[in-house]
């Protein structure tokens, strides 16, 4: 019964990984070779040497085979008992055997125990798991920017499991969903790989769909001049399901770079409208005129004038007052992405007439009206008059003067009220 226990556990030991090869995909051969070293070093745990052991693993059936090869040595001269057997011993294997000729005699691993059954095991598991993780690893290492399906595995509350068409597990983490985003079980995800985390060999592999990546990937699939290289993409900025700004540059004049890319009615972005949540894409030409780049950035606004700060990367922007919540954009959304596409911080302000100014008032004189320390934050960001804060975006106040939006709009109420 207990013989029988053990020729259990072997065979239920090589069926395992039998299906594992079938099911992982793990390359034939360097499976085969990892099973026979782990063969080999349990036997030469036993036996002081694996040197004269065959160990034959059959791919094909699934199983294996064991054979000791020993010489034939007369009786009473037997010194190793691994590499030597006595004639006699010899001869009840098969009566011809002669001295100096090799004995080769299968070897049942059951009779090894079950405490070295089960070592092998635990060790053709641990291999077999690293192998896993290698061939995980190699196969994504190199697809970092490429495009994936997914399906949907398990939705948790930081991130989502999704299985490729191998059943690999991909991860995509709650900061790189689009907000909009609802996932279900089941369903297929579209996603770029990110990046590929190989911490202690246990890899993994990170989607995202809020990055730049997947956004220009998606343009590539759609616009074939773009894959085909005669369109290039420049510059990507993006606030993730809400909208987008995309610089392209074509070197060739007969192509029109932004037409080519929105498509007849928009027909080339609609599909990846869709994708990302309904997130508006604006398409503009590319130029290294950096004053020219601001003003076609700032779109749909039409700018009166700009000064630029290289050295600081800053420019001033004054445009009609009716333009000026163009520029700016619901919730700030328009500046924010033109100062992330043309890597330039934006200040936009209203044009003032030149005999309005003559009438200004500096801040301090509305210290009895106005806390000081409120006067000092608005005058930090380079405002020094009435008509000056009067004139600045209400946004621009209570972001970067940092100050609450009701206090904002209490300032300009005192302000207002001096010139009216």
């Amino acid at each position: 019964m207990a013989a029988r226990r053990k020729d259990e556990e072997t065979i239920s030991m090589v069926d395992t990984f039998r299906e594992f090869k079938e099911t992982k995909n793990i390359d034939r051969t360097t499976l085969m070779s990892v099973l026979e070293e782990s063969f080999r070093n349990v036997i030469a745990k036993i036996f002081g040497s694996d040197e004269n052991f065959d160990v034959i693993v059959n791919p094909d059936k699934g199983d294996f085979e064991i054979y000791r090869n020993r010489i034939v040595v007369a009786d009473g001269e037997v010194k190793d008992e691994n590499k030597e057997i006595a004639l006699t011993a010899a001869q009840k294997i098969e009566p011809d055997y002669e001295v100096g000729e090799e004995v080769s005699e299968p070897v049942n691993f059951a009779q090894f125990g079950r405490r070295a059954i089960l070592n092998l095991r635990q060790t053709l598991a641990s291999k077999i798991l690293e192998l896993e993780h290698d061939s995980l690893y190699n196969k994504y290492k190199d697809r970092v920017g490429q495009v994936i399906a997914g399906e949907v595995y398990q939705v948790w509350k930081r991130e989502v499991l999704l299985v490729d068409d191998e059943n690999n597990e991909l991860i995509l983490p709650k900061s790189e969903q689009i907000p909009s985003d609802q996932y279900h079980k089941g369903e297929t995800v579209r996603a770029v790989i990110l990046r590929v985390d190989n911490e202690n060999n246990n890899p993994k592999i990170i989607l995202s769909r809020t990055s730049t990546m997947f956004l220009e990937r998606l343009l590539e699939a759609e616009v074939p001049e773009i894959a085909d290289g005669l369109i290039t993409v420049k510059r990507i900025a993006r606030m993730p399901g809400e909208r987008a700004k995309i610089a392209v540059e074509s070197y060739d004049d007969r192509i029109d770079p932004v037409g080519a890319c929105v498509g007849v009615k928009g027909s080339r972005v609609h599909g990846i409208v869709r994708e990302l949540g309904n997130e508006n894409i604006d398409v503009i030409n590319y130029t290294a005129n950096i004053k020219l780049f601001i003003q076609r950035a700032l779109s749909p606004a039409k700018i009166s004038s700009i000064t630029v700060d290289e050295e600081n990367h800053k420019a001033e922007v004054f445009l009609r007052p009716e333009e000026v919540s163009l520029a700016i954009g619901r919730g700030g959304l328009n500046i924010k992405l033109a100062s992330m596409l043309t890597e330039f911080t934006i200040d936009v302000f209203r044009e003032v007439d030149e005999n309005e100014a003559d009438e200004d008032i500096y801040l301090d004189e509305f210290s009895d009206e106005i806390d000081q320390w409120i006067l000092d934050a608005i005058k930090s960001i380079g405002l020094d008059t009435a008509k000056a804060v009067i004139n600045a975006p209400r946004e621009m106040l209570v972001e970067k003067a940092d100050l609450e939006e009701e206090t904002v709009d209490n300032v300009l109420r005192i302000l207002k009220a001096e010139f009216e």
